[in-house]
C-alpha cells in the first residue's frame, strides 16, 4: 500500500488555518433556498447582496469593444494604466482624494483587496477591530491570515455604529487594523462626518493602528445623508488608511469581479506580492468595462438609488407592522437588519421552539418559503438581514408571508 492510499483511507484533514472556517452562511442559505425552488417550492430569496438591475449598456458595450480589439491577454499585475487612471479621477472627483497610480490596486473583487491587505500585513496573533454586525468575510479573512478578530458589538440603539469609547477600549498593543464599512452590510448604517470625527481623534492618538474603510455602498445612500470617507476628513490618516471600493453594487457588476483600493505606496506594493502568487491580474475585459463604469455617464445612479429607497421604505414599514419585530431605518446600502427579540421563546406550529435568530430564519424558510439571513452570521443576535435588491412585487409578497408566519408562532398548525 502506498502513502497516498493510506492518506485517502485516513480521510482528508484541512489545514489548521481553515479548520474553523466554513463556506459563508449567506451562500449556504442561498444554496438551500435554490434547491427548494428547483424542487418546486415558491421560495423568495432575500439573502444575496446583489442588485437586480442589469449592468448599464455602455459598460457592456465597452467590454465588447475590448474583446473585438483583442484586449484578452494578461494585464499589469494590479490594474491596467487606463483603469488606474479612471480610479484616480474617481477619487479626485467624488472624494477629494489624490493618489498616484502606484498607490492604487485593482483585484478580482473587493474581497480579494481585503484578503491581500490582511495577508500582507498580519502576523500570527495580530488584532483587527471589527464593529459588529459586520460582513461575514471580514472575520474569516482575518482568521485565514492568522490574525485575531476583536469584535465590538454595536447596538441598534447606537445605530449599529462604533463610538469613540468602544474603539479606545478595544485597542491593545497587538492592534493592527480597524475595519469600518459605511454604508454597512448588513445593517445599512452609515457614518456621517460627525460620526467619524470622534473615531478619527482616537486613531490619531494611536499611530500604530491602520484603518481599512470599505466604501462599497458609497453611492447607495438615502434621504439627506451625505457620504463621507475618513481620509477626506483627516489627511493625517492617509499614510495608514486603505480605502476600498468597487463596481459591484452601484454599477450592478457583481459578476465582473473588479474591486479597487488606494493606500500607501508601501502597502500597495506588499499587497501586489500576495496577488502575484494567487490570481495575478484581474480579467482584462472586466477592467475595460470598469473604466467605462467609472468614467462614463453617472446619471443613472440617482434613479437606481431612488428605487432602492422606495423598496427600503416598503420593507421597513412592513416589518415594523409585525408584532415582535423592530426595524430601524437604514441610511444606505440595500439591507434591513431587523430585531426579532420579541419572537424568541415562541413555538412554531410544528412544535419547534424559536430559541435563536437562526431558528427564526429556518422557520421563515421552511414554513413561509422566504430566505433571509440570521444576525448570528454577522456577529449580532437576535436580528435578521433582508436584502431588498429585488422587485417590489416580491418584497410585498415576502412581507405578507413573514407577517403570516410570525402570526402563527405559538399557535397550532391547523390554525395557520
Amino acid at each position: 500500500m502506498n502513502v497516498s492510499t493510506r492518506i485517502d483511507e485516513a480521510g482528508f484533514v484541512p489545514a489548521s488555518r481553515i479548520s474553523s472556517i466554513g463556506v459563508s452562511q449567506i451562500l449556504k442559505i442561498g444554496a438551500r433556498a435554490q434547491a427548494m425552488k428547483r424542487a418546486g417550492a415558491p421560495v423568495i430569496i432575500l439573502g444575496a447582496g446583489e442588485p437586480d438591475f442589469d449592468t448599464p449598456d455602455n459598460v457592456k458595450q465597452a467590454a465588447c469593444r475590448a474583446i473585438e480589439r483583442g484586449d484578452t491577454k494578461y494585464t499589469a499585475l494590479d490594474g491596467t494604466p487606463e483603469l488606474k487612471q479612471a480610479i484616480r479621477q474617481k477619487f479626485q472627483r467624488e472624494n477629494g482624494l489624490d493618489y498616484a497610480a502606484d498607490e492604487i490596486t485593482v483585484a478580482t473583487g473587493a474581497k480579494q483587496v481585503l484578503f491581500n491587505a490582511m495577508m500582507a500585513t498580519l502576523d500570527a496573533g495580530d488584532e483587527v477591530i471589527i464593529p459588529t454586525p459586520a460582513w461575514t468575510s471580514y472575520l474569516d479573512i482575518v482568521a485565514i491570515a492568522e490574525g485575531k478578530s476583536v469584535c465590538v458589538p454595536c447596538s441598534a440603539q447606537a445605530g449599529f455604529k462604533l463610538n469613540a469609547n468602544q474603539l479606545e477600549a478595544a485597542i491593545t498593543p497587538r492592534t493592527k487594523w480597524l475595519i469600518l464599512n459605511s454604508p454597512s452590510n448588513p445593517s445599512g448604517a452609515a457614518y456621517s462626518e460627525a460620526d467619524y470625527r470622534p473615531l478619527i481623534e482616537v486613531l490619531l492618538r494611536h499611530p500604530n493602528v491602520r484603518l481599512l474603510v470599505d466604501d462599497m455602498y458609497e453611492h447607495i445612500v438615502y434621504d439627506d445623508f451625505r457620504f463621507a470617507t475618513p481620509v477626506a476628513l483627516e489627511p493625517r490618516l492617509k499614510a495608514r488608511t486603505l480605502t476600498v471600493n468597487g463596481v459591484s453594487k452601484a454599477y450592478a457588476m457583481t459578476g465582473w469581479r473588479i474591486g479597487y483600493a488606494c493606500g500607501s505606496r508601501e502597502l500597495i506594493k506588499a499587497m501586489a506580492v500576495v496577488q502575484s502568487q494567487s490570481t495575478s491580474c484581474p480579467s482584462s475585459v472586466s477592467q475595460a468595462a470598469a473604466v467605462e463604469a467609472l468614467s462614463g455617464p453617472q446619471d443613472f445612479l440617482k434613479a437606481r438609488t431612488e428605487s432602492f429607497r422606495e423598496r427600503r421604505d416598503l420593507v421597513v414599514t412592513g416589518l415594523n407592522a409585525i408584532e415582535g419585530i423592530d426595524c430601524r431605518v437604514p441610511e444606505g446600502a440595500f439591507y434591513t437588519f431587523a430585531g426579532c427579540a420579541g419572537l424568541i421563546g415562541k413555538m412554531t406550529p410544528a412544535g419547534k421552539p424559536i430559541e435563536t435568530d437562526t431558528d427564526f430564519c429556518d422557520h421563515l424558510l421552511e414554513d413561509a418559503h422566504v430566505a433571509v439571513v440570521p444576525g448570528a452570521a454577522f456577529g449580532l443576535s437576535p436580528f435578521f438581514r433582508i436584502s431588498y435588491a429585488t422587485s417590489e412585487a416580491e418584497l410585498r409578497e415576502a412581507i405578507r408571508r413573514i407577517s403570516a408566519a410570525c402570526a402563527c408562532l405559538g399557535g397550532r398548525a391547523d390554525q395557520c
